[in-house]
């Protein structure tokens, strides 16, 4: 491996599930052999995800890149080494045998926060209005925008298709 001069951040493929352990098992040995010259940081990417759920919403936090931690280090045979055989760890990514670093618009890109909603409802569901003028009326979605975090509802009202615009938190999910 030829020296670079400056830090630069690869991506490392771990077993599933080992994201964590890899982490924690490369900053003690950086730590251990007083290597924070050579690996700066490792991160492994997450997000926030708001999860709306029978019209209870929660933010979780999910693995961008499940399988894989980033490591922010000058790319050096002693580097490669530790990081290389770090329980938990099978390789770089990269070409053959020789890691390639990412580019600084991957890494941000990467690193961004970019909001997450997912949501148990969708269109053609069956809900229950929570509350409101319509409170325990059921209708159908026509439409969910995961963004306003909203939905309209088409309910039966005299015998007439009505959209009522509701928040997610006013409906929950029914089985019919």
């Amino acid at each position: 491996m030829a020296d670079a001069a400056e830090m630069r951040w690869y991506v490392v493929h771990t077993y599933s599930g080992y994201e964590n352990k890899v982490k924690a098992n490369i900053e003690k040995t950086v730590e251990n052999q007083n290597m924070q010259h050579l690996i700066e940081k490792v991160v492994i990417p997450i997000e926030e995800v708001l999860e709306v759920k029978n019209g209870r919403s929660h933010v979780a936090q999910h693995k961008r890149m499940p399988g894989y931690v980033l490591v922010h280090m000058i790319m050096t045979n002693e580097a490669w080494y530790v990081v290389r055989n770090t329980r938990g760890v099978t390789g770089f990514v990269g070409t053959g045998n020789k890691p390639s670093p990412l580019s600084d618009a991957d890494y941000e890109a990467l690193m961004a926060s970019i909001p997450v909603t997912r949501l148990d409802i969708q269109i053609g569901d069956d809900v229950r209005i929570l509350s409101g003028i319509f409170e325990n009326f059921t209708g159908r979605v026509s439409q969910v925008d995961p963004v306003t975090k909203r939905v309209t509802v088409v309910v039966e009202m005299l015998n007439r298709a009505t959209n009522v615009e509701l928040a997610l938190d006013e409906v929950v999910r029914v089985e019919i």
